[in-house]
């Protein structure tokens, strides 16, 4: 009897949360592209006061920084300092 329950609430859940998965998705991709220009502000030219903190952050984030700057419309990295194309 608890199985079902479970298996109940499971699957209750799961009806809730479908017609959001594309927008919490959305919105996690927005956030990301946001963090990711804070990051590379300072390569770019915008001032960032924690430069030398994320400085740490970039082998980490490297990866994704080919497609962060595809969907930001860069057809060529702006950087020249990391070339990934």
């Amino acid at each position: 009897m608890l199985d079902k329950v479970k298996k109940l609430i499971k699957y209750y859940e799961e009806v809730l949360e479908m017609p959001h998965r594309t927008e919490v998705a959305r919105e996690l991709r927005d956030q990301d592209d946001m963090f990711l220009l804070l990051l590379y502000s300072e390569m770019i030219g915008i001032p960032n006061p924690v430069y030398y903190y994320t400085l740490e952050l970039y082998p980490h984030i490297i990866e994704d920084f080919h497609d962060w700057h595809l969907r930001m419309g860069m057809d060529k990295s702006p950087l020249t300092g990391i070339r990934c194309c």
